[in-house]
């Protein structure tokens, strides 16, 4: 696959004081939205748990029917309609058979849990998913199985078992504690113990055992020939072990494992993905791009979640201060290769929803998308982020994966006609999307607007990155291509804003998205910004 460079430079702002009088802001022509021949670069995700998506047979369970009827909501292939968000691809929360609500225990990775539907629900769905234009990418759970699957049921049965070996046996308790806390990962099963990183019913896989790494490829080949267009892959620093503490993670052996993974993938679908979930600092995730001299975008996992930015969009959103974005970005720059396309994303189903962290405040919100769906690389969207969607009052995860509020009609609010099979989070009155699709200034209409902006934009989409110096509140940057320059200046505290002037080329401004709060104006010295309170702007320079 084709990615294309992301380059982050610092660009000085030039001298000068008081703003010239605003040009008129010229109407930017619209533009046929980019083809995915850059796929995933710049491409937008939707993060979508399925039990909490649309329910279809009225068991309060969210189902692959449901999820197929809502896709024109997600993107209905008409670039010209605008009742769709138009993101590119969805990435599906674990679908296969489990015992848990959540999925991450696998119990069968060949087959579709019943409560969403059928293995042909599940093909019905890839091909409205395609025909749409939309990808679409499966969480497969490597680290570990489920303590119910097959594998590990045959492998606690005897020491001499088939598949004994499949999984990290002792005959001790080694007294190993997790490298991001809590209690023993080694637990006691007919008189020896058995390795969990995460939990007892989540048995880690043994990637020393040939045939392991011989099965997970047949049942990536297995989903890839079904029409999978890649995977998200779960806790992807957690693979080998060699030892408590840090030797839990980051082992040579797993790096291995997903570059030898990485190119099995592409011997069988070369456009297919990955997508890691490293949760660690910048440079930990940096290493897991591999190298990106003979594989464009990286010989290991060509994605990986950007868990630093994420929590300097939120940290920005809540103290209005930009310059940890900034800091991330300029991280990244030194410590990714070459090529890598950055993931950036608010939150996902393990944190702390924006909507929550960022106190239900509609004015941050709005800022933190905008700079989300500004950014290089390929964004990601959790489900219910664009209508605000809040934590719910359940524990735990439970609280972050609530039913989406399509609706605040009935107790099913649009989600189901029976009972929901948990209940929806707080605010569904107003946050809900019949109400947010009518409404031309709502959280929903940005982040539509947002990502047409980006389809009509290849360096939005697909640029590199200049950061500008800017005041403390504002994030600005240029995104450039060869053929066109964008400027993007955004406005994170609760006060108007004077920033630049930025010297980039051009003396005339289109406006791909603005706010009303939001201006530019063009000078000797260069381009100078105004913007209101948690304004955004993002223009075309010419």
């Amino acid at each position: 696959m084709r990615q294309a460079l992301v380059t982050f430079l610092y660009v000085a702002a030039c001298g000068g004081s008081h703003p010239p009088a605003p040009l008129p802001v010229i109407a930017s022509p619209p533009l046929a939205p980019p083809a995915l021949d850059a796929w995933p670069n710049g491409a937008v995700f939707y993060e979508v748990f399925v039990r909490s998506f649309q329910d279809s047979d009225g068991d309060g369970i969210g189902d692959l029917k449901g999820l197929t009827s809502r896709l024109d909501y997600l993107n209905d292939g008409n670039p010209s309609t605008g009742t769709d968000l138009g993101v590119d691809a969805i990435w599906l929360m674990p679908i296969f058979a489990s015992p848990s609500y959540h999925g991450y225990d696998t119990s069968d990775y060949e087959s579709i849990n019943p409560a969403y539907g059928t293995s042909a629900d599940f093909d019905a769905l890839i091909a409205a998913a395609h025909q749409r234009g939309i990808k679409v990418i499966l969480d497969l759970v490597l680290n570990h199985t489920g303590s119910q699957h097959p594998w590990f049921v045959d492998s606690k049965s005897s020491p001499s078992s088939a598949h004994r070996d499949w999984y990290v046996w002792s005959a001790t308790d080694l007294g190993w504690t997790p490298p991001f806390g809590g209690g023993d990962t080694w637990h006691a099963s007919g008189g020896s113990y058995y390795y969990g990183l995460f939990s007892g019913s989540m048995p880690d896989l043994n990637y020393r055992t040939p045939a392991v790494a011989d099965e997970v490829k047949r049942i990536a080949k297995l989903w890839l020939d079904r029409g999978v267009d890649g995977f998200r892959l779960d806790a992807a620093r957690y693979l080998v072990e060699n030892g408590g503490g840090s030797g839990q993670q980051d082992q040579t052996e797993t790096h291995a494992f997903w570059k030898d993974f990485s190119a099995y993938v592409r011997s069988v679908k070369p456009s297919a993905t990955l997508v890691g979930e490293a949760w660690a600092d910048t440079s930990t995730i940096a290493a897991y791009y591999g190298s990106t001299t003979a594989v464009p975008g990286g010989d290991e996992l060509p994605l990986a979640f950007d868990f630093p930015l994420a929590g300097a969009i939120i940290a920005a959103g809540q103290s209005g201060n930009a310059t940890g974005i900034a800091g991330v970005l300029g991280a990244a720059k030194a410590a990714y290769p070459a090529g890598a396309t950055d993931v950036p994303f608010l939150t996902n189903h393990d944190m702390v929803r924006a909507a929550s962290a960022l106190g239900n405040d509609t004015a941050a919100m709005s800022a933190a998308a905008a700079v989300l769906l500004t950014l290089p690389g390929t964004p990601f969207i959790y489900y219910g982020e664009e209508v605000g969607l809040q934590n719910g009052f359940q524990n735990g995860d439970l609280a972050k994966r609530t039913p989406m509020p399509w609706s605040d009609d009935g107790a099913g609010g649009g989600f189901t006609t029976g009972s929901p099979w948990t209940p929806f989070a707080n605010g569904r009155s107003t946050a809900n999307v019949k109400l947010q699709q009518g409404d031309s200034g709502s959280l929903w209409s940005r982040y539509q607007r947002l990502i047409d902006a980006r389809h009509r934009s290849g360096a939005l989409a697909r640029g590199g990155l200049d950061l500008l110096t800017a005041p403390a509140g504002v994030l600005a940057f240029v995104r450039s291509t060869s053929v066109e320059t964008v400027l993007a200046a955004h406005n994170l505290s609760n006060a108007t804003v004077t920033a630049g002037p930025f010297a980039a080329s051009g003396s005339k401004a289109a406006a791909l998205f603005a706010d009303p709060a939001a201006s530019i104006a063009a000078s000797a010295s260069g381009w100078t910004a105004t913007l209101g309170p948690h304004a955004s702007g993002v223009w075309r320079l010419q």
